[in-house]
């Protein structure tokens, strides 16, 4: 693993972008904690927490790629593989609760973390 830091950043190398198949989530370990990694149809890769708020698992690299309208724009998903609820990838908001309430008291949105591809290797800033 490769760690870069610049002004703001501290930018980890966590896989080779080829490593990752398009459509589908990926997990890491970065900086101590569990990302799901997402690469888009137009090789954007995306990153958000990997724990599911409403069902308390590290799961949600497993969840459903998509995408949806949002305020008149699409916007790239994942639907969680547990209880369904869908989540926007680009700023972590629950789009769709499903009827639940997230667990233990934490938020319905997600974490996210902004990513890069230098040279074809991911980088996850932390």
């Amino acid at each position: 693993m490769t760690v870069v830091e610049d002004a703001v950043t501290t930018w980890t190398a966590v896989c080779r972008l080829d490593d990752l198949a398009r459509e589908r989530g990926a997990a890491a370990l970065v900086d101590g904690e569990q990302v799901a990694l997402f690469r888009l149809a137009d090789d954007r890769v995306l990153a958000v927490q990997q724990h599911d708020p409403f069902c308390d698992a590290y799961v949600l690299s497993r969840g459903i790629v998509g995408s949806r309208a949002v305020d008149g724009s699409e916007v790239a998903t994942v639907a969680s593989p547990m209880h369904k609820q869908v989540f926007d990838l680009v700023t972590g908001r629950c789009l769709d609760p499903v009827g639940k309430e997230p667990v233990r008291g934490t938020t319905a949105d997600l974490r996210v973390w902004p990513v890069r591809v230098v040279d074809d290797v991911v980088e996850v800033g932390a």
